[in-house]
């Protein structure tokens, strides 16, 4: 677990400072983005394992931050988690379609973010 990268992108401060105590308490290390435009500029430099990303933000959504995500070699190991308000069937398919690894709803329980990302890193 020790160093592993993961960036979280999500327009809401207060969820991004939660979630970065959440994880930093165990030992990641966390860099955060507020929009998907910015997590497209800075990931080549942060080179994230795991990105916990929201789908409903101002520009570039999570669908199309994981897209990208995904059709660069540069991140074949980059795992992806939605965290996100939409929840419908069709929400659902379409983060899965575009390449995650798991789909959440919000409001999310804390250990179950932690559990997941423990499982997907391994």
């Amino acid at each position: 677990m020790a160093n592993k990268k993961l960036l979280i992108v999500d327009d809401e401060p207060n969820i991004v400072l939660a979630l970065r105590i959440l994880l930093e308490d165990e030992g990641y290390e966390i860099s955060y983005c507020y929009d998907g435009a910015t997590a497209i500029e800075n990931i080549d430099s942060l080179k994230p394992d795991l990105v916990l990303l929201d789908v409903m933000m101002p520009g570039v959504d999570g669908f199309t931050v994981a897209k990208y995500i995904r059709n660069n070699v540069k991140f074949t190991h980059t795992n992806i988690i939605f965290l996100t308000a939409k929840g419908t069937k069709d929400d659902k398919m379409e983060g899965y379609n575009s390449g995650a690894e798991y789909y959440m709803v919000k409001p999310f329980d804390n250990d179950a973010v932690l559990d997941k990302v423990k499982e997907l890193l391994g």
